[in-house]
């Protein structure tokens, strides 16, 4: 077997972090899989021939050069930044994207590394994923691509896409895992104290951070259904305490924020018991009753729903300490 080429595409403002994380971890597998293993062969490449990182570090860049897998990482989309402007001075990289991919050679992209991937036309009908917080503007931006903010990788047809920033390490695994092994993968997430078992970024989701939908109505409903977590859900008296019929109060919250009143109160509930079981020495039960659900069974089930575990692994995994 021969060395794998693989070649991180770096350019201006990329994380500096996101560059070297997945050749950092390869280099790990090369050692774990010992001197006879063909092993990586990674560069640093860029159509540039200066490039200056995020947070000013400068990056010492090859010419590029044929690779079996390219390596997209993502940039700082901080809030109010243009975008298309951000996009337009990438010309040149998404042009060698591009081109990557028509060659036949794999394109991979960290985080929104995938925006790069978007322009490219990479990700016209095809499943894709990138960071749960701009999940809903990159489908906006690629009405084509069929994106799931729920995935940590996903691979279609050549093109593979992660979630934020530590996903890269998530992708670098399975990367190890194709070329070198799944013993060798296993002992280098070991060695790197990387999780290998991780299947969805959903518990890390922060409803908070999320552009919050609907107008007054909608909001007034779902204030009300914030301050009355734990009362059982009840259409009807929902509609009279805000004077309107069960059949318009449903109309009105779904065209304000694409979601039935119940959706939202079980999203909210689910939020809840996150913050107590991060944060408190609560039962499951206990935190099942005062979040709504009497049958904590039923919640348990929610719960893995919404977030991908039980609410006990939860709790094992994002345990924060008293408050």
């Amino acid at each position: 077997m021969s060395a794998l080429r693989v070649g991180v595409l770096a350019y201006p403002g990329c994380f500096a972090s996101e560059v070297f994380g997945v050749p950092d971890l390869l280099t790990m597998a090369t050692h774990v899989a010992g001197p006879d293993h063909a092993g990586y062969e990674v560069s640093i490449v860029s159509p540039r021939r200066r490039v200056v990182a995020s947070g000013g570090s400068a990056l010492a860049v090859s010419p590029l050069r044929e690779v079996d897998v390219l390596v997209v990482p993502g940039f700082d989309l901080a809030p109010g930044l243009d975008v298309d402007a951000r996009l337009t001075s990438l010309t040149p990289e998404v042009a060698v994207i591009r081109s990557h991919a028509a060659a036949g050679n794999a394109v991979v992209s960290i985080c929104v590394g995938a925006f790069l991937l978007a322009e490219a036309g990479l990700l016209n009908r095809r499943r894709a994923t990138t960071a749960w917080l701009h999940a809903d503007e990159l489908a906006r931006r690629c009405p084509d691509a069929d994106v799931q903010p729920e995935r940590l990788v996903v691979t279609d047809t050549g093109v593979t896409t992660t979630a934020a920033f530590s996903a890269m390490y998530d992708f670098a695994l399975e990367l190890i895992r194709e070329h070198s092994g799944a013993g060798v993968a296993r002992t280098t997430a070991r060695v790197a104290l990387v999780d290998d078992a991780r299947s969805s970024q959903t518990p890390y989701v922060d409803a908070r951070l999320l552009p919050q939908p609907g107008n007054t109505f909608s909001r007034r409903v779902m204030r009300w259904l914030d301050q009355n977590l734990a009362a059982r859900y009840d259409l009807a008296a929902l509609s009279d305490t805000f004077n309107v019929s069960t059949r318009t109060l449903l109309r009105r919250f779904a065209d304000e924020t694409g979601q039935s009143p119940l959706e939202y109160l079980q999203s909210s509930r689910i939020r809840r018991a996150r913050h107590l079981l991060e944060t408190t020495d609560r039962t499951v039960a206990s935190i099942s009753t005062a979040v709504g659900y009497r049958d904590s069974g039923t919640f348990a089930a929610l719960f893995a729903k919404h977030t991908g575990r039980r609410p006990r692994d939860y709790r094992a995994t994002f345990r924060r300490g008293t408050t």
